[in-house]
């Protein structure tokens, strides 16, 4: 077997694969360079900076498997790889010790201001003592955007330094947050009280500037703010206003909008800001775990073993795959935009098989369901193999049922997400084997196929409303590529489905909701 290193990965990991085959390593590799080389190769291991693009998993005619060493993948066409039939695998949880003491340590430096009292010995200024006194984490509250592996890992430890600590997570019940240490509550309720934040949340388009100058307008004055997880999720002109009017007293930040930050970056002449090089992962050990978690990977896929990690291709044998591949990305997408258009905690998933689909091993699918659900609300990636875990771990139960029998259709899929507020359900099938579409939502008979963004609008159910938000989103140059009406249970109630051919803001949410008989708004991403 042959294995292309595209970047350092620390001597544990390679020498496990130099004792399985030809391992040829680069410190750096460019995207064409690796185009025209990758055909030679069944195995790829990259680190963040490694683009692999469908052009690329496509040249790579003996691939089999991708290896992150590392946790985030998002320069990695996934769906490429799974059309193409490669396994991508990452290193999950090797870094998730050191994001959470990192955080720790982060929020020790900027309550005592240890960088800004280092420098001053340094220079010699033992009398700038009295102008660096720092303030302590005991019976502070500390509040936790996102509650996930590193969030509670967080919140254990911030516990020992007798911190009173609020979580929000809008998909975990104030009960589970209640077992794991946390109080949760709505998010301007946790900006409201919390001496601290911290943020655990990955970024999409709903979190991006997630802290801007509402946020910031609505925090305590004093407020501490850290950003461990991925820059983009704070409006940092809006950080910057809050910092200079005092109203953020301080900020540590690992994550940046673009990195490497600029040399005249106004954060990097600030006392009250410590920047740091996206370091929150990175440790001697966190390095020699994942390079040996993502080395172990790659060789168990190239023997055909069951892998842990896996992020597209569950280990199940080829004639069920053949049966479920094309099923696979649209229960995921349904699962997505089955969450998206729910709220608060999720207490159950049940998954229907009808037809000719109910006659197979359909556990593959019922994970990809969940891992759709879960991803867009967690920091750390959900798979195949973890899904089980990660939903006991949030008290969620999932159960399949099955039927031969259906209506209209050869095989419908239904994923149903009950929470603690309301029930989402998503029936999905396939239009010549191949095509896949979303039929129903909610009880709403529909055809979507899951590409690209969608708007979901309920509004009252009277003339002129399609008229009202074409032109809304005219103004804002909008393109609409396709739309829908659905009927309610509701008679006074309609929704309309709409696909466009771009990303919408906040902004053009709030103008859209802000039209007479529109009820809300709910913006579905299919990646």
């Amino acid at each position: 077997m042959k294995i292309l290193v595209s970047a350092k990965v620390a001597p544990a990991g390679l020498a496990l694969l130099r004792e399985a085959g030809t391992v040829d390593t680069y410190t750096h590799i460019g995207r064409d360079e690796l185009k025209n080389a990758i055909g030679a190769y069944d195995a790829l291991i990259v680190r963040g900076d490694t683009v692999v693009d469908e052009e690329v998993v496509a040249a790579g005619v003996n691939l089999k498997v991708i290896g992150r060493a590392g946790l985030e993948v998002d320069q990695i066409d996934i769906p490429a790889a799974t059309r193409h039939g490669v396994m991508v695998l990452n290193a999950p949880q090797g870094a998730s010790a050191s994001h959470i003491e990192y955080t720790i340590g982060m929020l020790l430096a900027l309550s005592r201001r240890i960088p800004l009292a280092c420098a001053a010995a340094r220079a010699g200024n033992w009398g700038e003592r009295e102008s660096i006194l720092g303030t302590e984490l005991r019976e502070k509250t500390l509040g936790i955007i996102g509650f996930g592996r590193v969030g509670a890992g967080l919140a254990e430890r911030a516990r020992s330094f007798h911190m009173k600590i609020l979580a929000h997570d809008p998909f975990i019940s104030k009960a589970r947050g209640r077992e794991m240490g946390a109080e949760l509550t709505d998010l301007p309720s946790l900006l409201a009280q919390s001496d601290y934040i911290s943020l655990h949340i990955p970024l999409s388009e709903d979190s991006r500037h997630l802290l801007g100058a509402e946020a910031f307008g609505r925090m305590k004055p004093g407020v501490r703010v850290i950003n461990c997880a991925r820059g983009g999720l704070i409006d940092e002109t809006a950080l910057l206003a809050a910092l200079q009017s005092g109203r953020v007293a301080g900020a540590a930040l690992d994550g940046f909008e673009e990195e490497p930050l600029k040399a005249d970056h106004p954060f990097l002449n600030m006392k009250q800001v410590i920047c740091t090089p996206r370091l929150a992962a990175r440790t001697l050990e966190a390095e020699n775990e994942v390079a040996v978690v993502v080395a172990r990977g790659v060789l168990a896929a190239l023997r055909a073993e069951p892998v842990a990690t896996s992020l597209n291709i569950p280990p199940v044998s080829r004639s069920v795959m053949e049966t479920i591949r094309p099923y696979l990305i649209l229960v995921e997408k349904m699962g997505a935009l089955a969450v998206h258009l729910t709220g608060g905690g999720i207490k159950s998933v049940e998954v229907s098989y009808n037809g000719e689909i109910s006659a197979v091993d359909t556990k593959m699918l019922t994970l990809g369901a969940l891992k759709g659900i879960l991803n867009p609300i967690l920091q750390e990636d959900v798979n195949f193999v973890n899904a089980p875990e990660v939903a006991k771990a949030r008290g969620i139960t999932v159960t399949e049922f099955k039927s031969p029998d259906t209506e209209n259709f050869v095989d419908l899929i239904t994923v149903k997400i009950k929470t603690d507020e309301a029930a989402c359900e998503v029936a999905g099938t396939l239009f010549g084997r191949a095509l896949g579409r979303i039929v129903r939502i909610n009880g709403c008979r529909v055809d979507v196929e899951p590409q690209g963004w969608l708007l979901w609008i309920p509004h009252d159910n009277m003339p002129g409303m399609v008229g009202k938000v074409g032109l809304a989103l005219g103004e804002k140059g909008i393109n609409i590529n396709s739309m829908q009406l659905a009927a309610t249970e509701d008679k006074n109630v309609s929704v309309m489905i709409l696909s466009i051919g771009q990303d919408v803001g906040k902004d053009v949410a709030r103008a859209l909701i802000a039209l007479d008989g529109v009820h809300g708004v709910k913006k579905v991403v299919f990646n």
